[in-house]
């Protein structure tokens, strides 16, 4: 060890403990504020991530990557993703084993960043293809008036849009015959307001 870096008044003092003593002092202190430094760049790398973990039996979705799965991402249109599959293992909080089919033929164990929640909610559509035979694919819960005027100002586009709603009643209403002239009326008198 080169004692010329240590202060005079230790470089005066011959007595070998005393040096120890110091030099032992001084590793403390430099470990301590390694080990401060250490946290503090860890909390600024780590201040934007969320921190995910995931129990025995969550579902999950699997990022397919090009490196892992050449197969499954060998084009550009080819789905990024697949699941769900069900946490089998913890292995760490960075690492977990799932349940993965035998057609992969890959490791069943991922990192976190290539997992991501799967939610159980009931009232979403798990089918393979959303239109199987014996399914009503009409979206039933929204019901829309084409009549009815819109809030604010009528602009060039909401008045043609309106006025076609008009044309199809009056058509379904009256038929062929009528439509003309009562349409313009009435667009007429809708304008006027």
């Amino acid at each position: 060890m080169d004692f010329l870096s240590l202060p005079i008044s230790e470089r005066l003092n011959l007595d070998g403990k005393k040096k120890a003593e110091y030099v032992r002092t001084l590793h403390e202190k430099v470990r301590t504020n390694i080990e401060k430094k250490i946290q503090q760049y860890t909390r600024q790398a780590n201040k934007g991530k969320k921190k995910v973990t995931f129990e025995p039996g969550d579902w999950v979705w699997l990022h397919l990557r090009k490196e892992r799965f050449p197969e499954k991402r060998r084009s550009k249109l080819l789905p990024r993703g697949d699941g769900p599959f069900q946490v089998l293992e913890k292995i760490n909080d960075n690492a977990y084993k799932l349940d993965l089919p035998g057609e992969y033929n890959v490791s069943s164990t991922f990192n976190v960043s290539d997992l991501s929640l799967f939610d159980v909610g009931h009232d979403q559509d798990l089918r393979t293809n959303p239109s199987q035979e014996g399914e009503d694919d009409a979206i039933t819960a929204i019901r829309w008036d084409p009549l009815a005027l819109p809030s604010g100002p009528i602009t060039k586009g909401r008045s043609k849009k309106f006025k076609e709603a008009l044309h199809r009643c009056m058509h379904r209403t009256f038929g062929f015959a009528c439509i003309g002239h009562l349409v313009c009326f009435a667009f007429k008198l809708l304008s006027l307001r």
